[in-house]
């Protein structure tokens, strides 16, 4: 520090812009210059003690110095540098506030005027500076960049807090900006309160990085030390000849005597020996020893004991335990016949991947149980409705926290053989693509004879062969799985149970399980055929068989209750007790044929539950020749309805319809259920005879269900879904079928019971429908009982014929 008096301030002084750092008064500052502006103020005076005011301007020359508090400070010991800079010395002297600027020969002069600290009390600044100093001493300890020596040379000082102030702002690291705020606050109080917070501020940062450093050193020394003693310990016991360490070394041992293939084996014992690196207590250890548990726990190469497969065998199993379903059972018994005389050569086949299509209830997942029991395989089920991230296909990556192998390796260590029945249910409710990627992209390898192989899950990042698994998948529709998936699979639809299926299905599995499972015998409980009938009908008309089994189970808990109350002697169960139970039916009698009427037609449409009835309504009134459409329509359904107006239209005169151009009739066809939504191609003919019969006066019969769809040409074209149609008609006592002739061929799968109860009628084209369905007008009903006929009938002579 300097004592030099403050001179005299003469009227111009020499503008020293600094861009770094800054001159604080009573204090020597080293610099070097390059500016051109401060070059020319150096040549412009030579000699040493020049006075200069001193400004921190970090883009030199830019800043507006008028009012702002400088420096003045004596330049001396000057002498040049390297690459034309030029080197010196200020010493401080005391702070002054620019009045006024002007521009000199290549630089900058300045006006200014003393300016004083403002006074400060000392029961206020005495505080500050105590807190400046502990924390600098603070800092001082925990921080090797800080200056040890400043809390002394600052404690040195508190007399003069203004000398304590410049002191701690040029020598406690303080950023330019921060220099030079201390500069321009002449209030003292003020300018020991803001050093005070930033010293401070930075002894806390600094107490922080000290402890996570002392931290850091701690884990440090204490792994360096247990790896060192660790090094020991196996250098003793490879001494002692003792070289079991512990887990490790039996981890080790069922490696190598786990029956793994060999690059498994590789990967396990390399894995092992990473082990033995890490110490216990780190997290990695963990997960590379669960890693090592997962590859040991997985069947690579257990299979199933008897692997021989007796027809005979898997026939009575598929027999005992489901009834009906011949196209299913016949297409299993091939498959497994060619699995039967290939023989066991080391690897299966690479047959199909079965799929039961059919609707909720109808006996899929028990199917697959009959399966494995039969062949004497593990059976496990996995169900994958919802399933939205392609992880749990493949697995997680095992960077992740919380990471496992997916849904299938997850089953196989479960079942522990690698040539288990493996159920995929419920694949057509998988999501398709979305933020975890697409799971139903990711099945393509699991289902494909091809490629699963050498299936490798993300966190065993290991090759696991899946062909030896029997894949069955279930589904309730397949338009829901994608084409690429879909391609490799083989199709067995399952439609449903008619009635008398139901009926036989209950006397021989349903019945027995109910009545254990309910604690009471048939003693208690007495059906007939005639109440199974009842339920199965006017109960429980669906294609499976679970809203059948829910309605038995309740008579069965309304007995049991009643027994328990003490309620002796059997109940024979009649139409009365059944609706006492069960309420009132929620289905008409199956025998209730309606009467024809005109515009109104029974259609078949194919539902994921089942065939359904669809009523087709239509209407006509006066009008401008407009036709409505409502019930919640796809657009092929509405297409439909297009193609069966013009259709009609072009067959005015045969069909004797009044108003052939629809110029004066308003058509209304409607579907009801408007909530359900309605779309496919297999209404048109249902919705052509609707409009044909309102349009003709003519009645349609009602005992009769109508499927097909119509060209504008009249041809009636194939469509699908027939046996579950077919079903749906049975069960509500519809004995007649109108199917296009395309379709004869789809009478085969049709149980012989319900193809030998109905009646068929084959179409190729709509005039033949119109001659089934649409009967002759009634005698009271006649041409010129219609509006206008006979002037409309006149203008239709005159269309030329259809």
């Amino acid at each position: 520090m300097s004592d030099h008096p403050a001179p005299t301030l003469p009227a111009d002084l020499p503008l020293l812009a600094l861009r770094s750092t800054i001159v604080f008064p009573g204090g020597r500052l080293a610099i070097q210059v390059a500016g051109p502006e401060n070059h020319a103020l150096l040549a412009a005076h030579p000699d040493d003690g020049t006075l200069v005011c001193c400004l921190l301007d970090p883009e030199e020359g830019t800043a507006d110095p008028a009012g702002r508090i400088g420096v003045i400070a004596r330049l001396v010991d000057r002498r040049p540098a390297e690459r034309g800079t030029v080197q010196f010395t200020l010493e401080g002297l005391q702070r002054a506030r620019v009045t006024g600027v002007r521009d000199a020969a290549g630089f900058r002069v300045v006006r200014a005027e003393a300016a004083p600290d403002a006074p400060a009390e000392v029961a206020v600044v005495r505080p500050l500076m105590h807190r400046i100093a502990e924390a600098a001493d603070e800092q001082a300890e925990r921080d090797p960049a800080f200056p040890a020596e400043l809390p002394g040379l600052l404690r040195r000082e508190v007399a003069r807090p203004d000398r304590f102030a410049d002191l701690a702002a040029a020598r406690g690291g303080l950023r330019p900006a921060e220099k030079d705020a201390v500069v321009q606050c002449l209030d003292l109080a003020a300018r020991l309160t803001l050093l005070a917070e930033r010293f401070e501020r930075e002894a806390a940062k600094a107490t922080v990085q000290e402890d996570v450093r002392q931290a850091t050193e701690r884990r440090v020394d204490r792994h360096h030390r247990e790896f060192y003693l660790r090094q020991q310990l196996q250098a003793i016991r490879a001494e002692l000849g003792e070289t079991d360490d512990g887990d490790l070394g039996e981890l080790r041992r069922r490696v190598d005597e786990a029956d793994l293939p060999e690059a498994v084996a590789t990967e396990a014992r390399r894995e092992v020996e990473r082990l033995r690196a890490l110490s216990p207590a780190s997290s990695e250890h963990q997960l590379l020893r669960n890693y090592v548990d997962w590859i040991l726990a997985l069947p690579w190469r257990a299979r199933s004991g008897d692997r021989r497969i007796t027809l005979a065998r898997v026939e009575g199993a598929l027999d005992g335990r489901h009834y009906g379903l011949r196209e299913a059972k016949e297409r299993i018994l091939e498959y497994l016949a060619v699995r039967q005389l290939r023989g066991d050569r080391g690897r299966d086949p690479q047959g199909p991947i079965l799929c039961f299509v059919g609707p909720p209830g109808t006996g899929k997942t028990s199917l697959g149980e009959a399966i494995a029991a039969s062949l004497g395989r593990a059976f496990y089920r996995i169900s994958v409705g919802g399933v939205r991230d392609e992880a749990e296909i493949r697995g997680h990556r095992r960077t992740y926290v919380g990471a496992l192998p997916g849904l299938l390796i997850q089953a196989l260590r479960r079942v522990q053989v690698n040539d288990p029945v493996l159920m995929i249910d419920e694949i057509d409710k998988m999501a398709v693509g979305g933020p975890g990627g697409d799971p139903t992209a990711a099945m393509l390898e699991v289902l494909d004879p091809g490629q699963n192989g050498t299936f490798t899950d993300h966190y065993l990042n290991l090759p696991f062969d899946l062909s030896s698994v029997l894949f069955i998948c279930t589904a309730n529709s397949l338009l829901d799985i994608p084409p690429a998936l879909r391609d490799r699979l083989e199709v067995i639809r399952i439609a449903g149970y008619t009635v008398e299926e139901k009926v036989e299905i209950a006397w021989r599995y349903l019945l027995p399980r109910l009545f254990d499972e309910h604690g009471i015998t048939d003693h208690d409980l007495q059906f007939t055929d005639e109440t199974l009938s009842l339920v199965a009908n006017r109960y429980a008309r669906e294609a499976g068989l679970r809203t059948f089994e829910r309605h038995l189970a309740a008579l069965m808990r309304r007995r049991a209750k009643r027994k328990a109350e003490g309620e002796a002697g059997a109940w024979v169960l009649d139409a009365a007790r059944i609706a006492e139970v069960l309420g009132p039916p929620r289905w008409a009698p199956e025998t209730a044929e309606q009467e024809p009427e005109v515009g109104t037609v029974t259609g078949l449409a194919w539902t994921s539950n089942g065939g359904e009835l669809m009523t087709i309504e239509a209407l006509r009134m006066p009008g401008t020749g407009k036709l409505i459409v409502t019930g919640q329509l796809g657009d092929v359904m509405r297409e439909s309805v297009d193609a069966a107006s013009s259709y009609v239209r072009s067959r005015a005169r045969a069909l004797r319809v009044a108003d052939p151009e629809l110029r004066a009739t308003d058509l209304h066809v409607h579907f009801p259920a408007g909530s359900v939504p309605k779309d496919g191609p297999s209404a048109g003919v249902a919705v052509t005879l609707a409009i044909a019969s309102v349009m003709s006066q003519r009645a349609v019969r009602r005992d009769i269900a109508v499927t097909g769809e119509v060209t504008l040409r009249g041809r009636v074209l194939e469509i699908g879904g027939v046996k579950e149609k077919v079903l749906a008609a049975y069960r509500a006592g519809l004995r007649h079928v109108v199917l296009p002739a395309a379709n004869e061929k789809d009478l085969r799968e049709i149980p012989p019971e319900v193809r030998a109860a109905c009646t068929w009628t084959l179409v190729t084209t709509m005039d033949e429908v119109v001659d089934a369905m649409l009967l002759t007008r009634a005698p009271e009903t006649t041409a010129s009982d219609l509006p206008l006929f006979d002037e409309i009938a006149a203008a239709a002579a005159d269309l030329p014929p259809a």
